[in-house]
């Protein structure tokens, strides 16, 4: 778990803000893992999750959709992310990094976060939807 007060790379980032916490996301391709004669396309993406907020929460579940070349072919649901159920302080940030693997040159991923008061009402933290492109098939 890495909780930190710097920001990260903005360069292709995506972000939005609910709930008193700004998600950012950036994503990267991957040519090292991927197989474009096979069509097999992998992306990381840096998370950084900020309490913007006044109250600690604990991330408890993931949601994600994932789409290659504009359809859904993945829903992605579980406890916690990489492993973790971090609990985020007011002006804490969280990051991580994972990856997925589509089909096509282009795609994109969205969802939510479902977090946990220290009361035990959990609310939904937006992920902001960003875009997968293989920058040298995509123009």
């Amino acid at each position: 778990m890495r909780l930190d007060n710097a920001i990260g790379d903005s360069t292709n980032s995506y972000s939005a803000v609910s709930s008193g916490f700004r998600v950012s996301v950036v994503p990267r391709y991957d040519p090292r893992n991927s197989n474009e004669e096979n069509n097999v396309f992998t992306f990381s993406y840096l998370v950084t999750i900020e309490n913007i907020g006044s109250e600690s929460a604990q991330l408890v579940s993931r949601d994600w959709l994932v789409f290659s070349n504009g359809i859904k072919i993945t829903e992605v649901s579980g406890p916690g992310v990489i492993g973790m159920q971090p609990t985020i302080k007011p002006r804490e940030i969280f990051r991580y990094e994972s990856s997925t693997i589509i089909r096509d040159p282009v795609g994109s991923m969205s969802g939510h976060y479902t977090f946990v008061k220290s009361d035990g009402s959990k609310f939904l933290v937006e992920i902001p939807r960003f875009k997968l492109l293989c920058p040298h098939l995509v123009h």
